[in-house]
């Protein structure tokens, strides 16, 4: 699953599956609170139609994005950059949100698509290939997709798609430690997985020591901080991999306070 056309035709679909949660809510419902402290389902859209719009300038204008990126190369200061930039959409009436989120994630993922392959794409740290600042926002999707259905009380719908967000876990899988500043270990992590449709997935070296089984679905639970580790069927095979479920995140900046034990029902 490394195509850009089909990641991108599968970003758009998770794209329409988070519109659909929310493209009927009342403004009562705009208003419910979320899981994520201090946020309404409104700042989780906010904050969607804001990193769809920076990808979408980093992508179709490079200069423009690397002057803004210029003052958050760090997490902390992303972080209080995002949460800055809320104030632009909060405020709107859900109808205008719902338009402007709608508007800015299709123009990143129109932007996105239009780079060749095999281009760089300036990021906060460091630039990334489009295939995988896709999957990047494949994460952004689920993880703030989720924060909203949880406070909905309904079940998203997940696909063998988690395969890109897997994939992108285990390619950023120090980012736990980076946001503790713990040192990261100086081994290798192969991940053994079951994707919704039951069929298995893996990466990492076939003879490391560190091992992490489970479903697909929970490891992506797991890495976005949306559940704790003990409502999920993961596995641990070699003390650092026992370690790295307890730190799992698959996103830079702060680690946040994450979900407690038995927060939400499975």
């Amino acid at each position: 699953m490394t195509d850009l056309r089909t990641v991108i035709a599968d970003l758009t679909t998770e794209g329409e599956e988070v519109d659909r949660l929310v493209a009927d809510l009342t403004a009562e419902q705009w208003r419910l609170a979320t899981a994520a402290p201090g946020w309404t389902v409104t700042h989780q859209i906010g904050h969607l139609a804001f990193i769809f719009r920076i990808a979408g300038m980093a992508a179709a204008d490079p200069a423009g994005f690397g002057r803004l990126a210029s003052g958050v190369r760090d997490g902390n200061a992303f972080d209080a950059a995002v949460n800055g930039a809320l104030a632009e959409f909060v405020e709107d009436p859900p109808e205008v949100l719902l338009s402007r989120w709608r508007a800015e994630r299709d123009t990143g993922i129109k932007a996105l698509a239009a780079v060749p392959a095999d281009t760089l794409v300036p990021w906060l740290v460091n630039p990334l290939p489009p295939f995988v600042l896709a999957c990047a926002g494949m994460m952004e999707l689920f993880a703030h997709g989720q924060d909203i259905a949880d406070a909905l009380g309904v079940r998203p719908v997940r696909t063998d798609r988690v395969a890109y967000l897997a994939g992108f876990v285990a390619r950023t899988w120090n980012f736990g430690y980076q946001a503790r500043n713990l040192p990261t270990p100086d081994v290798e992590l192969r991940f053994e997985l079951t994707l919704p449709s039951g069929r298995p997935w893996a990466t990492g070296p076939e003879d490391a020591t560190q091992r992490v089984s489970g479903p697909a679905l929970d490891l992506c639970l797991l890495a976005t901080r949306r559940r704790h580790r003990d409502d999920l069927a993961l596995t641990a095979t070699g003390d650092v991999a026992e370690q790295w479920l307890d730190l799992a995140q698959c996103y830079r900046g702060p680690a946040g306070e994450g979900r407690r034990p038995g927060q939400f029902a499975r």
